[in-house]
């Protein structure tokens, strides 16, 4: 079985996830089920049906998916400030741009670049774990290559 990394803010988005999931989402969707099926004809050629089936499959899906994961992770967070790893909060350079950076590495689950959450499993992510301060690392994405100076750990 595979076992989830998670950061416990990511276990605590998970969990309110779930909850939501659990008392408001399935119960909107019951409830245009039941609606739907009150305008009476063909099922089949009902679309708001067919839309709130597509939406009950997708929340049980999750709902599946989430309890999958809390059952089997654990929580890891950037202990030794020293190198890097889940949860912690990295400044780094872009040598090209000559920019400042910074990013907090977290697992997939979890991962949101828009916020500067980058997963451990994404090429910068990968490259960074376990580095220091100081050290340069350099990163293979399918558009170019770029190199970057771990600059902080926060």
């Amino acid at each position: 079985m595979k076992e989830y990394r998670l950061t416990q803010e990511g276990l605590e988005m998970l969990q309110k996830e779930l909850e939501d999931l659990v008392k408001n989402k399935r119960k909107e969707v019951a409830e245009r089920l039941k609606e739907s099926k009150e305008f009476g004809g063909d099922l089949t050629e009902n679309p708001e049906y067919e839309h709130a089936k597509n939406d009950q499959a997708f929340i049980e899906g999750r709902i599946e998916q989430i309890n999958e994961i809390m059952h089997n992770y654990i929580i890891v967070e950037n202990g030794d400030k020293g190198t890097i790893d889940l949860g912690a909060v990295v400044v780094l350079k872009d040598l090209d741009e000559k920019k400042e950076k910074k990013f907090k590495i977290v697992s997939s689950i979890e991962s949101d670049p828009e916020k500067n959450k980058i997963s451990d499993e994404s090429p910068v992510g990968k490259a960074l774990l376990n580095k220091k301060i100081g050290e340069t690392i350099t990163v293979k994405t399918p558009v170019t290559t770029k190199s970057y100076k771990i600059v902080d750990i926060l």
